[in-house]
């Protein structure tokens, strides 16, 4: 008797009828193979579906990334923040931090141009707090603009070095010497870091991001709000 031929892709599992669905399956092949990786086609077949069948719900690769950024950040629960603004400012960017931890690779999709400007109202609220906040700090609308994108800089940086350096280890890879210590360095030329020596890798893998968090913040604070006109005393 003849068989129907099976769906090209992974076999047992329904086709997809819904968006959720195709986020969910887009997630696994994320954490499975790295964001690089995924197209509507190696989708398709991790799905078990064909392409046509996704472009009914998605109009391309970056319009699934869009997809895939909001849904994770409306995922993650809000906290509740403080009733000052420069501590709405620190709790906005260290739940921003901690929802990239998570899923490292949105860092990288959010430092290509326009990836940020795309995301939907609700997703934006980490940026509208930190916005707002500046602005109940006497903050201008340029400050209030250039402090978030320093903390935004600041931790999409210490994300992707942590993450990067987490994945060379993970793949094998063997890392440069110079990521491992210094000993060895010719004092005469680098005093200090000679005097460090072998200390640097445990130095340098202290998690040390609240406390720059901190200090960036005052420190744009501290020059926005005499720019501002606000009393300082």
């Amino acid at each position: 008797m003849h068989r129907p031929r099976a769906a090209h892709g992974r076999t047992g599992r329904p086709p997809l009828t819904s968006r959720a669905q195709i986020l969910a399956a887009a997630r696994r092949l994320i954490d499975r193979d790295g964001w690089e990786k995924l197209t509507i086609r190696r989708l398709a077949t991790e799905a078990g579906v064909g392409a046509t069948t996704l472009y009914h719900h998605i109009r391309d690769k970056e319009d699934l990334l869009v997809l895939l950024l909001n849904d994770h950040v409306e995922r993650i629960e809000r906290p509740a923040l403080p009733d000052g603004p420069r501590d709405r400012i620190l709790a906005a960017a260290a739940a921003m931090h901690d929802a990239l931890a998570a899923w490292p690779w949105a860092a990288e999709v959010l430092t290509i141009d326009g990836f940020v400007g795309r995301l939907d109202a609700s997703a934006l609220w980490m940026v509208e707090t930190v916005v707002a906040a500046a602005d109940d700090c006497g903050c201008t609308p340029a400050q209030a603009v250039g402090l978030f994108r320093s903390i935004w800089y600041y931790t999409v940086g210490e994300i992707l070095v942590r993450s990067h350096s987490a994945r060379r280890r993970t793949d094998g890879e063997r890392p440069a010497v110079r990521d491992t210590s210094f000993a060895g360095l010719d004092a005469s030329r680098v005093p200090h870091l000679a005097a460090i020596g072998d200390r640097w890798p445990e130095l340098a893998a202290r998690d040390t991001y609240p406390q720059g968090l901190r200090a960036l913040v005052d420190g744009l604070l501290a020059q926005a709000v005499p720019a501002a006109g606000r009393d300082t005393g």
